[in-house]
């Protein structure tokens, strides 16, 4: 499992030649690579913009999916049920279904093309986060909510003051989830962007990749870069991560 990743540290830190050669002299290591990652293009730029939008859409799909599985799982309806399973049913529908009229909405009536709101929004709703969540919340006593209402709490606040301090594991999971994906995301930000200065880090990295040449040196050392936000990320909540799957019912228990 490691050694792909080696292999990109490695080829990163030689020039082109090394790499064609399939030779790598210590003589030869440099880290030139990663400054002409940032010269050729405005990868700094694109840094930026891949950090806004996967804030962004971890925060607004956590907002949205855990009001959403609040309201699933500890408030009572007509209906309840069978919303949720029509809402589960749009994870079995790809996205290359909905990439079309998602982009006619933003692009011909929203005229939101080349904005943040385009490469956010369209992300900020999840029903696998919602499924997730509501997993969760349903392991929390009721009384806890009876409790509190009888004290005067309101549904807002006992989902703001007591089932969200207490889901710290499962939104942890969630947000190395999202932050992952929007991060890594391709297809929607190549097809709702066209300005070089809305791109994202995956679409400056395809630019290293010609039809007749790919330049592997930059192209593993911008990869190296890209890859340092989320190695952080799993390293600093690894703990919540872990106790967030087994709680939530994803560890096969």
């Amino acid at each position: 499992m490691l050694g792909p990743f080696a292999f990109m540290l490695i080829v990163s830190l030689w020039p082109k030649e090394a790499f064609m050669a399939r030779s790598f002299p210590l003589s030869e290591m440099t880290i030139n690579n990663y400054f002409e990652v940032f010269r050729q293009i405005p990868f700094g730029r694109f840094y930026l913009n891949s950090i806004i939008v996967s804030v962004s859409t971890v925060t607004l799909q956590i907002l949205t999916a855990s009001l959403a599985a609040f309201a699933f799982s500890r408030l009572r309806f007509r209906g309840r049920e069978t919303l949720f399973l029509l809402y589960l049913a749009t994870l079995m529908i790809p996205f290359q279904v909905t990439m079309l009229p998602n982009y006619i909405v933003v692009a011909r009536f929203l005229h939101w093309r080349d904005t943040y709101q385009a490469l956010i929004l369209p992300t900020a709703f999840s029903a696998f986060s919602t499924f997730l969540l509501r997993q969760y919340f349903k392991g929390i006593p009721l009384d806890m909510d009876e409790a509190a209402r009888m004290d005067g709490a309101n549904s807002f606040r006992i989902w703001w003051q007591i089932i969200m301090p207490l889901s710290g594991p499962v939104i942890a999971t969630l947000a190395i989830f999202n932050f992952q994906g929007a991060w890594n995301d391709f297809l929607w930000p190549l097809v709702v962007t066209n300005e070089e200065s809305m791109r994202t880090i995956p679409i400056g990295l395809a630019s290293f990749q010609g039809q007749f040449y790919t330049e592997w040196h930059l192209l593993m050392a911008g990869s190296v870069i890209a890859l340092l936000p989320i190695l952080i990320l799993y390293v600093l909540g690894q703990n919540w991560f872990v106790k967030g799957i087994t709680l939530s019912g994803m560890g096969g228990r």
